[in-house]
């Protein structure tokens, strides 16, 4: 099978590579970019550990073939951290024992940065609707709603 040339921006890096059309993006990220954080889980978009930002919008890297990436704008969850500073959002996680087994973290980060992006005040429904397609193994969402709101004060207050 052929390869075929993507490219696409990667946590503000501009990327080229030769993939093979049936290559999932997920794959691509971890196995030929080495971004780890993106976690794969189930592999049919079912947990969201494996979500990342696609030109604006939270998708389950597993489901998203990387022919479907060309020209995008992709933010993992090493793109959270700018020089040498954690995010709001990772530095309230620590804070509010949001981190549990770590399964879900990665989605969850870049989920409630999805939400932020668009919405800097969101209520607690708003937050529980923006994570629900993340799967949480420990079931520690009350920390996470916490600290998403957390986040929200303190990028608010830093404005």
């Amino acid at each position: 099978m052929g390869k075929k040339k993507v490219e696409f921006v990667v946590n503000g890096q501009q990327v080229s590579l030769e993939v093979r059309h049936d290559e999932r993006l997920v794959d691509v990220l971890r196995n030929q970019l080495g971004l780890k954080g993106t976690k794969t889980g189930c592999r049919e978009g079912e947990c969201g550990t494996c979500s990342v930002i696609l030109n604006g919008k939270i998708v389950p890297s597993c489901l998203v073939p990387v022919m479907k990436a060309e020209g995008g704008k992709i933010v993992t969850v090493e793109g959270l951290e700018q020089e040498g500073e954690l995010h709001p959002l990772q530095s309230s996680f620590i804070e509010k024992g949001a981190v549990q087994c770590g399964f879900c973290t990665p989605g969850m980060l870049l989920a409630a940065k999805n939400l932020l992006d668009h919405n800097s005040e969101p209520t607690e429904g708003e937050i529980r609707r923006a994570i629900s397609g993340i799967f949480c193994r420990c079931t520690g969402y009350r920390k996470i709603v916490q600290a998403i709101q957390a986040a929200s004060q303190m990028m608010k207050s830093s404005k």
